[in-house]
This record gives structure tokens, C-alpha cells and sequence, in this order.
């Protein structure tokens, strides 16, 4: 069908429904008593809306509203159908309708065609209850709290936006609003709405590493811009620092820092599946003694790690230019060599990356009251008198319920509830894709009994890996509330870096410069050491802390500041 075609059925269409609102109005002169008014009209008395009720079951429900034709924008319309198709006209200029306050199956209109004088747009699954309907610009649905795409903001009516029903956030000085499209968000509505009613510019450039393909995304949330009289930055934002950070990261693309190395990524992968066939073939050839099954052990949990920190890597999207490769492999790697999934991965971590060591936001310090962590929330336990645990002994026990059981128990269970609770079918696919190659190749070798206890443990010391090394980075620097500081600042006091050498590099996966990969997530690691002096000379010239450790000094930190934690705690518990 062609656009002259696609116009006519529009049109008639059109007319179809304005004889079925004009026949109604002629049958009931008032108002039902299902409308009432939340607000002036916007259309004035030139604008009309039809609303006509598709076929259920074989029968057509008709209108409650008998009387549309004189129903004003704004005017909130309760209906009892499943779903809905809406009409509306506006003789001056090309107007959408849009809905407020709406619970809905599908989360984006099906249709939405326009002709010259109306644009129809088509919901499915939509529970009529409390439907706010108003106009706005650029032919999308419009959120709670919406405007034209035309206006003019200042940063206190952006930061008013920042709950999780009506959220607001600004990017390179043009105000978006996000409140559905968060729902939609790849990765995960948490990690945006961590930024609802703030500046978000230097998050959405560390993230994406396509700004123009993304941006597409963003046109249609478009609101308006801040006005000439504001800042760039909001609340505690450094200005020159942020502007010297943007230069460096210009400097960085320029000399092809996030151009990834095809042999690096290739060969990190290559070693992981040597591991894991050695591990099974020393078994296979020598059988399942206790020294033979110990070394196979160690060998699966080396290429365990390893694949951890290659999975990370393609998830941020470090690897390849196309995002859709990155996500393919980060499946692949996560779900078929880890028995993981990549959407629970991607919803944790970005969070953990939009928010460092920020209570509420970073799910990495949420410790579920078996630790209080940071000198804040010592103190706020300690003065409100919670005592889920003795944590005067915390740095203790955490050698027992810390690196042991987070991965074999916590991250487990809640990778599986994730998985099922949000239908995610795809990653509970290449979830199980692991666990049954894992059973074909062991369980004629151990049975079923000794190949879950191989599993297990081989998990037990691919935790003590994964603790130990994450931890070391963020657990001894300021884990704090929400100060929203610019993205440096921010970055710097919730990271540190151990020193580089070649095992450190290895054992950690780059992640010992965890400040230039938190700065520059989406850069590939092993370019990390040669953006590092660029960052530090930075941070040199604004008098913000650029902290570098032995591998010794950073193990031993996670338990000084679990110990130091535990001791304000108590002091607070009894004294205050």
C-alpha cells in the first residue's frame, strides 16, 4: 500500500469515527457523568476528540461518553474497555493526543498515523480507570507532568521531577522526560531514574558508546530546554571540572583509546575454553583421585573468573563498535559459560556504576543489615539502636558469609528469581544451556552427587576470587548519601586503583584501574593504564584524590574499613 493509499484509509477511518461521535451527540445532549474536568482546556473550543471502542467477543461496546464531540483537553474520561481507540483533532495545528496517568499492558502505542488534520494513535491492553487525556508535541504519549516540546525550564521545575511516577532529566542543557520511557530503558529503569530530575550529560556519554544512535531514543522524550539563565551543571556540580573532563575525553578519543584490539579480547577468550577443556580432560584421561579432581577444580574456577571479567567487558560494551554484537557475546559468556544472565548483570552493575558507594542507588553497598559500611551508616544505625548483627565483629564473620557464600548462595537465588519473575526466558535459556553441558560432561565422571559438589565448590573459590578483588576498589573509600557531585568527583571518592603489574592486570581483569574504568566505562581495559597518567594529571590540577595501592594494602583495607565501621557503630549503639 502506498502513501496516497495509507492517507485515504487514514481518512476514512477518520470519518468513520467523527459519524459515530456526531450520531451519539445527538443522542445525549449532557455530558456523562463518567467525565469531569482536572483543568482548564488546552484546545479551546475549536478542538474535538472522538473516542470509538473496538469489537470484544464479536460486539461492539459503545462509547460511555456519549457526547464527545464538546469534551475539552484535559477532561478525565473513565472507561470500562480493554481497549481503546482514540481520535484526536485540532484544526490549527497537528496535535497528538496523549494520556496521563495510565495503566497499561504494552508499554508503546501499536499504531499511531497522522494525516493533515488528526493523528490516530492505537493502545492495546490499556485498563481504562482515571484516563487524563491533553495534547503535546512531537507524536508520542505524553507522561504526568508533561509539556510542549518548546519548554523553558529552570533547574528547581526540573529537580520538582524526580519521583519515581513523574521523572525529569536534563542532557547537555535539553529537558527529557523519561517517566514511561524508563520502563523500556535497557538497562533497567533504576539506573535512569537514578537520575531523574538532574543533570544526566555525563552519564549518558560514559554509557552509549553510539551517541547518535541513541539520541534517536531521546527525541521523542524531548520537553523543552533550560532556560539561557541557567547553569549547565546543577546543585554541587563543578563547572571547570567538568569541562576539563570533557576535553580529556575528546583527547582520549581522539589517540583511539575506545578502539578495542579484535587479538586481546580473542585470546583472553581462547585461554578460558583451553581451561575448561583441560579441566575435563585430566579427568577424562587420569581419573577422578582427589589431587585430580582438586587441580580440575582449580582450573574451572580460574576460567570462571576469567570469563567473569570477559563477560563484564562485553557488556559494557567495550568490545566490538555494534552494540547488538557486544550484547550477543555477553549472553554467550555469561549464560553459557557462567550459567548467568546478562539482563540481571546489566540492571545490577549499571546501577552500581551510575551511583558508587551511594546508599539507595548503588545495589553493591546494599548489604541487607549484615554490615554497615562507610562512617555514615554506622553512626545512623548505631543512634537509632539496630542490631541485626554484632557488627563490632563484622570484619570476622565476613570471612564466613562474605566471599564463601555470595556467589554459590546469594547471587544464585537471586539470579533465578530474577529470571522467572520477570519472564526473562532468553537468559533462563543459555542459563541452562551451562548447566546441562556442564552435566553431560561430568556426571559420567563424578554422578550426579559429585558433580554438584564439584560445582559447588568450584563456585566457593570463584567467590573468594570475585570478593576479594570488586571489594578491594570500592569498600575502603566514602560510601555516603547522595551529595550529586559532578561525575569525576563523584567517581574518585567511591574508587581506588592497586598497582599495575602483569598477575594484577590478569587476576583482576584490569579492574585494579578501576578509576579510569568507572571514568570510562565503555573504553576497552587494556587501554586503561594508558589513559591513567591523563587522569591523574587531571586530578592533580583540581586537588582530587587519585588513590594507588599495593594488591596487599587493598586486601587488607576491606577488613580495616569493615573493622573501623563496626567500632562507630558500637560507639554510636552505646553512647548516643
Amino acid at each position: 500500500m502506498d502513501r496516497s493509499d495509507s492517507s485515504a484509509c487514514n481518512s476514512a477511518a477518520f470519518r468513520r469515527l467523527s459519524t459515530l461521535a456526531s450520531r451519539t451527540s445527538k443522542n445525549s445532549a449532557a455530558p456523562s457523568p463518567t467525565t469531569r474536568t482536572s483543568s482548564p482546556t488546552l484546545g479551546g473550543p475549536s478542538t474535538g476528540l472522538c473516542l470509538h471502542s473496538p469489537k470484544v467477543r464479536g460486539q461492539c461496546l459503545h462509547p460511555v461518553v456519549p457526547n464527545l464531540k464538546g469534551l475539552e483537553l484535559r477532561q478525565v474520561v473513565q472507561l470500562p474497555w480493554k481497549a481503546l481507540e482514540v481520535v484526536a483533532l485540532h484544526p490549527q495545528t497537528t496535535e497528538t493526543l496523549q494520556v496521563l496517568e495510565l495503566r497499561w499492558k504494552a508499554h508503546q502505542p501499536v499504531a499511531a498515523q497522522t494525516d493533515h488534520n488528526h493523528i490516530q494513535v492505537s493502545w492495546r491492553g490499556i485498563y481504562a480507570r482515571g484516563m487524563a487525556l491533553t495534547t503535546g508535541g512531537g507524536g508520542h504519549l505524553a507522561q504526568p507532568g508533561s509539556r510542549s516540546a518548546g519548554g523553558v525550564y529552570t533547574w528547581e521545575e526540573v529537580q520538582s521531577h524526580c519521583r519515581r511516577s513523574d521523572q525529569w532529566l536534563v542532557i547537555d542543557r535539553k529537558v527529557y522526560n523519561i517517566t514511561q520511557w524508563a520502563k523500556r530503558h535497557p538497562g533497567g529503569c533504576r539506573v535512569i531514574g537514578h537520575y531523574a530530575g538532574e543533570d544526566a550529560t555525563e552519564a549518558f556519554t560514559a554509557f552509549h558508546p553510539d551517541l547518535k544512535f541513541v539520541q534517536k531514543f531521546l527525541t521523542p522524550l524531548l520537553i523543552g530546554e533550560l532556560a539561557a539563565t541557567e547553569p549547565d551543571q546543577d546543585r554541587n556540580k563543578n563547572a571547570a571540572i567538568r569541562q576539563d573532563f570533557q576535553t580529556l575525553r575528546h583527547q582520549a578519543q581522539s589517540e583511539g583509546l575506545f578502539r578495542a584490539s579484535p587479538l586481546f579480547f580473542c585470546l583472553h577468550l581462547g585461554h578460558i575454553l583451553v581451561l575448561e577443556a583441560l579441566a575435563w580432560l585430566i579427568i577424562w584421561l587420569w581419573g577422578t583421585g582427589w589431587t585430580l579432581t582438586f587441580l580440575c577444580s582449580i582450573m574451572l574456577a580460574i576460567a570462571q573468573s576469567q570469563a567473569g571479567w570477559l563477560q563484564h567487558d562485553f557488556g559494557h560494551l567495550s568490545v566490538f563498535k555494534k552494540s547488538s554484537w557486544n550484547h550477543i557475546m555477553h549472553k554467550f559468556i555469561i549464560g553459557h559459560l557462567k550459567g548467568a544472565s546478562a539482563n540481571w548483570w546489566n540492571h545490577r552493575h549499571f546501577q552500581h556504576h551510575a551511583k558508587p558507594n551511594i546508599f539507595s542507588k548503588d545495589p553493591d553497598v546494599n548489604m541487607l543489615h549484615v554490615f554497615v559500611v562507610g562512617e555514615i551508616q554506622p553512626v545512623e544505625y548505631g543512634i537509632k539502636k539496630i542490631k541485626y548483627m554484632p557488627y563490632n565483629y563484622q570484619h570476622q564473620y565476613f570471612l564466613l558469609v562474605g566471599p564463601p557464600l555470595l556467589i554459590p548462595v546469594y547471587f544464585h537465588a537471586q539470579i533465578i528469581r530474577t529470571m522467572i519473575s520477570r519472564h526473562d526466558w532468553v537468559d533462563l535459556a543459555w542459563s541452562m544451556s551451562y548447566y546441562l553441558r556442564y552435566l553431560c560432561c561430568y556426571v559420567p565422571l563424578f554422578g550426579l552427587f559429585g558433580s554438584a559438589v564439584l560445582i559447588s565448590f568450584v563456585r566457593f573459590l570463584d567467590s573468594h576470587w570475585f570478593v576479594w578483588v570488586t571489594q578491594m576498589n570500592h569498600l575502603p573509600m566514602d560510601i555516603d548519601h547522595e551529595k550529586h557531585h559532578d561525575w569525576l568527583t563523584m567517581q574518585l571518592q567511591a574508587t581506588c586503583n592497586i598497582e599495575k603489574s602483569s598477575f594484577n592486570d590478569w587476576f583482576s581483569g584490569h579492574l585494579n584501574f578501576q578509576i579510569e574504568h568507572h571514568l570510562f566505562p565503555t573504553m576497552p581495559r587494556h587501554n586503561y593504564h594508558l589513559v591513567a597518567p591523563l587522569v591523574h594529571a587531571l586530578c592533580e590540577k583540581h586537588g582530587i584524590p587519585y588513590q594507588v595501592k599495593t594488591m596487599r594494602q587493598g586486601l587488607a583495607d576491606v577488613l580495616r574499613s569493615l573493622r573501623n565501621s563496626g567500632e562507630l557503630w558500637l560507639d554510636a549503639y552505646l553512647h548516643k
